[in-house]
C-alpha cells in the first residue's frame, strides 16, 4: 500500500473555492469547525464579487492559504496557517469525506509544520481541536503537538515547538518519506547556500528540511549508489528516464542536464540511492521521481572536495 502523500498548493483557483463552498455546506465535514458558516459565506461573496481564474491573494489575507492535493493533484482539503506574534496557528480540513481514514490528514500537518517552521520561521504552532473530533486529535497527537494544558476544555489548544519539531525530523520520528544521506562536506555547503537564499521557496524549504532530516555521514563512508552533490544519475520523472548532474546553483545549466540542489527535481534527488522512490511536486503537479542508477559518484571515485 503507498504511503500517505499530501502536498500544499499555495494557488487557489476560482475551483476550488466553489470545492470548498461545497465542503463547508456539509455538517459531517464542519462538525468541529468553528467558523465554518461565516467562512462558507466570505467565500462565497469573494466569488460572487471577484471574476477572475486565480483568488489566492483573498485566501492569504491575516495568514497563509494551501490547498491539500492527493498525488494525483486532486483537492481533498485545505490548510491555513496564521500568525501570531512568533507563533502560528494551524487550521486543518480534510473535506472530502471519501478519503477520511486513509491518514492524509497527518500528511498534511507534516507539510503544514515544514511550511510553518522553515517558511514562516513559527517559534511555535498551535492546533486547537475539539475533545469529541478523535481523529484529528490522534493525527496531531502522531505528528509530535502535545496538550498545552493538564485541564481539557471543549476546544483543547496543542502546540509544537521549532525546538521539539527539529529533534523529531532529525530523529526521524515523523515518518513519512525514506531516509536520505548526505556527507559532512556536502550539509556545510548546503547549510551555508541557504544563508544566501531567497526564504519562502518552495524548493528552498524543501531542500532544508530535507538537509534537516538527513542522516550525515563521512564522505568516505557514503555508499556507493548515493547521489551526492556533483553526482550524475539516471532518473525517472514519471515515465519519462534522464540524466542529470546535481550541482550548486553558480554550476546549474538546465540545458546540459546541470540541475542545481535548489531547483525542486534536484531537492527530490539529493541524499536517495539507486531504487528509491518519491512523490514530489514540480511546479504546478506532483511527479513521481525514482532514481534508476548512479552513474558517477565523486566519493566513490576518490574525489572528496567537488
Amino acid at each position: 500500500m503507498s504511503k500517505p502523500f499530501v502536498s500544499l498548493c499555495p494557488e487557489v483557483t476560482r475551483s476550488d473555492a466553489l470545492t470548498l463552498m461545497h465542503w463547508l455546506e456539509d455538517d459531517a465535514v464542519v462538525r468541529y469547525l468553528s467558523d465554518s458558516r461565516d467562512v462558507s459565506r466570505t467565500i462565497e461573496r469573494a466569488v460572487e464579487r471577484v471574476h477572475m481564474p486565480i483568488l489566492t491573494h483573498l485566501f492569504n489575507q491575516g495568514g497563509r492559504f494551501f490547498m491539500a492535493c492527493d498525488r494525483n493533484d486532486r483537492p481533498v482539503g485545505f490548510v491555513r496557517l496564521a500568525r501570531s506574534g512568533s507563533d502560528c496557528e494551524m487550521v486543518l480540513v480534510i473535506g472530502d469525506r471519501e478519503n477520511w481514514g486513509r491518514r492524509l490528514g497527518g500528511s498534511a500537518i507534516a507539510e503544514g509544520m515544514k511550511r510553518a517552521f522553515f517558511d514562516l520561521r513559527a517559534e511555535k504552532l498551535i492546533a486547537k481541536i475539539h475533545t469529541e473530533n478523535t481523529r484529528s486529535l490522534s493525527a496531531f497527537l502522531r505528528c509530535g503537538f502535545e496538550p498545552e494544558s493538564e485541564t481539557p476544555t471543549t476546544l483543547q489548544s496543542f502546540s509544537v515547538t521549532a525546538g521539539r519539531y527539529l529533534k523529531l525530523l532529525r530523529d526521524r520520528a515523523l515518518g513519512g518519506r525514506g531516509d536520505i544521506h548526505i556527507t559532512e562536506i556536502d550539509k556545510a555547503r548546503i547549510m551555508e547556500l541557504l544563508f544566501l537564499l531567497e526564504q519562502g521557496a518552495a524548493a528552498v524549504v524543501e531542500l532544508e528540511h530535507e538537509i534537516e532530516r538527513a542522516i550525515v555521514v563521512e564522505p568516505q563512508q557514503v555508499a556507493r549508489n548515493v547521489v551526492t552533490m556533483n553526482s550524475r544519475a539516471l532518473v525517472r520523472l514519471d515515465d519519462e528516464p534522464v540524466e542529470v548532474a546535481l550541482v550548486y546553483p553558480d554550476d546549474a545549466d538546465e540545458s546540459m542536464g546541470k540541475l542545481s540542489v535548489c531547483s525542486e527535481v534536484g531537492a527530490a534527488i539529493l541524499g536517495y540511492r539507486e531504487g528509491d522512490c518519491v512523490d514530489w511536486r514540480v511546479g504546478e503537479r506532483t511527479r513521481r521521481i525514482r532514481v534508476e542508477r548512479v552513474v558517477y559518484q565523486p566519493e566513490a571515485s576518490g574525489h572528496f572536495h567537488l
